[in-house]
């Protein structure tokens, strides 16, 4: 019997297999593995898809596609130069004694241009960095607080610092423009 699902999902590369694409259900957050086939090879990590997936035998398959929103996710292992708005937002979060802290951003015009939460790193409890980035813990509420002030689309750049005891997370609000070409640059992320 052929089971078929129909949902709204977000776009994460797998890091359990090679050819491989993670679908986050956005409202349930339940992850779904598909083969990255011809339907959905030019989906980038971070859209948010409406797709219909087909059970056949028990392997999941995307038959059906549309792009709602063209937002990027950037994880970025082993980040060097962590750029001074996110140490300071780290600094005062610690002063606070708060394991997550967040602030805006602005252009040199003053106008928002981001936002960039911090998250403690948790050594020999849990890896935040690879929970954002296998889906076990969403960026989804994130996203979402952005969209309640702005709308799509966005990069999202997730970073593991080499040398410092934080996670950053930082939504750029205008995809492609200077701040988000800046990121990219700046920890060697594709041109997408």
């Amino acid at each position: 019997m052929q089971v078929t699902t129909n949902g709204t999902f977000r776009v994460l590369e797998s890091t359990r297999a090679e050819g491989e694409l993670l679908l986050l259900d956005v409202d349930s957050y339940d992850p779904t593995y598909v083969t990255a086939d011809a339907t959905v090879e030019t989906l980038e990590p971070g859209y948010t898809i409406e797709a219909t997936v087909e059970w056949d035998d028990g392997t999941p398959r995307v038959t059906d596609v549309s792009v709602l929103t063209e937002t990027l996710f950037e994880f970025v292992d082993g980040a060097t130069n962590i750029f001074e708005a996110a140490q300071d937002t780290w600094q005062e979060g610690e002063s606070m004694g708060e394991g997550m802290n967040s602030t805006v951003t602005y252009s040199t015009d003053n106008e928002p241009n981001g936002v960039v939460y911090t998250f403690a790193k948790q050594a020999g409890e849990r890896d935040i960095f690879s929970e954002f980035r296998d889906g076990i813990t969403p960026l989804e509420p994130l996203v979402e607080r952005l969209e309640q002030q702005t709308s799509p689309p966005y990069e999202v750049f997730v970073l593991n610092p080499e040398a410092e005891p934080f996670v950053v997370v930082y939504l750029c609000l205008d995809k492609g423009g200077m701040l988000a070409n800046t990121v990219r640059d700046t920890y060697d992320c594709p041109r997408r």
